[in-house]
């Protein structure tokens, strides 16, 4: 099992100092990876009294991929992870261009995990629709896959037109590894039919073992192994203590977790220097074997 860290996007500031600080104690601590949400923009409330999203208007993000440009001269060894990119608000061979940027100038050291994505506000915002975001994802990862090893593309699709085209340079990775993130039906589909990797949101327990199977089923049923896609979930520091944190890890090692990863968010941490200290108490309490 790899383990790595959740840069805590809302709670680390916009200092370049303390993103660097955080990527580098979590490689010196001995994590293998780095990972971060993402949002282009949040909501103003003031105005939508019914809100209910998980994150506003006052709620920072950094961009990943130019964050991950940055951090790119400031690491060694630290895969960075999106965790997760919203793919269907983005265009696709742009995203294509700036993965494959980063996968360059880390040296094959990017993992795309993409989702749809719940904030219809940046879809509209974007210029891109709401209602078709899953089916469209599906039709991204192909093209992606396409782009990331082929020099040149043709691709019609519903969504995309690319004729007689591509990357220069090719990334590292040919393919960059795309994770999907998500718990509902539809993602456990794409991810058994598509997915090299699923990024889970759910705690040790029933419903997750229930939907590592169904997971494993729909692997079968596109004539995939199941053990050739990669589990990532995730424990917050808030959820427990730390021998509650080790329990967690273990549990997920019984599903066939591949990778693990913890979030400092939302725990009452007061500073850049708290968030480095809780990732620091995390590997104390877990087995990083």
């Amino acid at each position: 099992m790899r383990f790595g860290a959740i840069l805590p996007q809302t709670e680390i500031g916009a200092d370049p100092i303390a993103v660097r600080d955080f990527a580098q104690a979590a490689e010196s601590l001995g994590y293998a990876h780095l990972a971060t949400f993402e949002h282009v923009l949040g909501a103003d409330t003031a105005n939508r009294p019914n809100w209910s999203g998980a994150y506003n208007l006052r709620h920072l993000f950094h961009e990943p991929f130019v964050m991950f440009g940055y951090l790119a001269a400031l690491t060694q060894r630290l895969e960075l992870v999106t965790s997760v990119l919203v793919l269907p608000q983005r265009q696709t061979v742009l995203v294509a261009k700036q993965a494959t940027e980063v996968d360059v100038l880390t040296g094959g050291r990017l993992r795309l995990g993409i989702g749809i994505g719940w904030n219809q506000v940046e879809y509209e915002a974007l210029g891109e629709d709401f209602g078709t975001r899953g089916k469209r994802s599906e039709e991204q990862i192909a093209l992606l896959r396409a782009l990331f090893t082929q020099e040149s593309v043709t691709f019609h699709g519903r969504w995309h037109q690319v004729e007689a085209a591509g990357l220069n340079p090719l990334p590292i990775q040919r393919p960059i590894p795309i994770w999907l993130g998500g718990n509902v039906d539809a993602v456990l589909r794409r991810v058994g039919a598509m997915g090299d990797g699923w990024m889970p949101q759910l705690p040790a327990g029933e419903a997750a073992r229930s939907a590592v199977e169904k997971l494993r089923e729909y692997a079968l049923a596109a004539g995939r192994d199941p053990a050739h896609i990669g589990i990532e979930p995730r424990v917050s520091i808030a959820s427990g203590t730390p021998d509650d944190w080790a329990r967690a890890v273990e549990w997920w090692r019984g599903q066939g977790a591949t990778h693990f990863s913890v979030l400092t968010m939302r725990a009452g941490l007061p500073s850049p220097q708290a968030h480095l200290e809780a990732i620091r108490r995390f590997r104390d309490a877990v087995d990083f074997r």
